[in-house]
């Protein structure tokens, strides 16, 4: 019989607004249980920081260029998660055996396989002395050694889902977060899983809210409701230039062979300058309306969405409607919250699953979801108290 461990994952996502926290139970392999999850907000300058940091990394070489503010940057997030993760400790009597620590990803390039590279920040040594508890981070470098994207790695906890949930496969988990992602779970491929990022999820609508006003994105997709999708000619010719841009774009990583993009991929287009933030809102709403239309196209597979992306209300109902080309067919949509699953957390909880995983040494990364060359293991464990 498999031990249960107790494990704490740490997510901080490409909005970069904060920390999902998340104690689950596990044997790392078939079962787990949530325990606890909580969401704890970056402070002002923290978020501000990382904004302007990752609006200035766009190149390898700049990592080097930006050395010292990275170490700065780093260890002031490293001290926020410590005292997220001590905070949520408190709240629950079970014993935490592992900490999953994403880190924050703060450059993600995989355009060749000779020059990949993924950068996470993060300390997770300093992580365990302040917490007292052995940490597990750094979990994309040994896919990326393995010929992998280092991404995306929740798919096999995508899979735990459908097993604990009794969901029936073939489905498909869609995570829209600043890029969006596809887990498909199923019993006709190997390893029973099938994954790619599908393309800009909320990265440049959130730029562009962010680029017109103090808000961090479209609350509800309460700006893009009042705007205009294709209701007048100039609109159609825009909106149809920005979809066809994106597409090329994602035409040549597909060529590639990649499986992971970043958002640093997608920047905003001159085309949106002429528009409202309305029109412009509602014009990079359509575009993921069509992306998602265009790449979910599986037959009667049931499309299960988690992330950020879901509480947009207006894009969930236009990804409802039928779409306007006649060769695509309406999706079949569910938010992850209907099987009593909180879509907030599905990734904090992904990690601290993977902890254990690194933990048993069982992999966490395969060919069918990040491209690497055989089954990976991940993680580094590191306890220093």
């Amino acid at each position: 019989m498999s031990k249960n461990y107790y494990s704490l994952g740490l997510m901080s996502g490409t909005s970069m607004d904060g920390v999902d926290a998340s104690i689950i139970q596990t044997n790392g392999k078939s079962k787990f249980k949530a325990i606890l999850d909580k969401y704890f907000e970056y402070p002002k300058d923290i978020y501000q920081d990382l904004t302007k940091l990752r609006d200035k990394i766009k190149k390898r070489k700049d990592l080097k260029k930006f050395k010292k503010k990275i170490k700065s940057i780093e260890k002031n997030i490293t001290l926020f998660h410590a005292k997220a993760a001590n905070e949520i400790i408190k709240k629950t009597k079970v014993n935490i055996d592992f900490i999953g620590f994403h880190g924050h990803t703060i450059f993600h390039s995989v355009d060749t396989y000779k020059d990949r590279v993924t950068v996470q920040l993060g300390d997770g040594e300093l992580l365990s002395k302040l917490t007292n508890r052995k940490v597990v981070y750094d979990f994309r470098q040994n896919d990326l050694k393995n010929g992998g994207c280092g991404a995306p790695l929740v798919p096999i906890f995508h899979r735990l889902i459908a097993k604990v949930k009794k969901i029936n496969l073939p489905v498909s988990f869609v995570n829209i977060g600043g890029i969006a992602n596809e887990t498909q779970a199923r019993n006709d491929i190997p390893n029973g899983l099938y994954a790619k990022d599908i393309g800009p999820g909320n990265c440049m609508l959130d730029a562009w809210i962010r680029k017109k006003t103090k808000k961090k994105y479209d609350d509800k997709g309460l700006i893009a409701r009042r705007g205009e999708i294709i209701n007048n000619s100039r609109n159609a010719r825009n909106t149809d230039v920005l979809s066809s841009k994106i597409f090329e774009l994602l035409t040549m990583f597909s060529l590639s062979g990649r499986k992971s993009f970043d958002i640093n991929d997608f920047s905003l287009p001159d085309i949106l300058e002429t528009h409202s933030l309305e029109d412009g809102a509602a014009m990079l709403t359509e575009v993921i309306k069509r992306l998602f239309h265009f790449s979910l196209q599986h037959s009667k597979r049931r499309i299960i969405l988690c992330g950020g992306g879901r509480k947009n209300i207006f894009l969930i109902e236009q990804l409802k409607k039928k779409p306007d080309a006649k060769s695509l067919k309406p999706l079949n949509i569910k938010l992850i919250d209907k099987f009593g699953i909180d879509g907030d957390f599905v990734e904090s909880q992904a990690f601290a699953y993977l902890a254990i995983r690194s933990y048993l040494k069982l992999p966490i990364s395969f060919p069918e979801t990040t491209g690497c060359k055989k089954p990976c293991i991940g993680g580094v464990i590191v306890k220093n108290f």
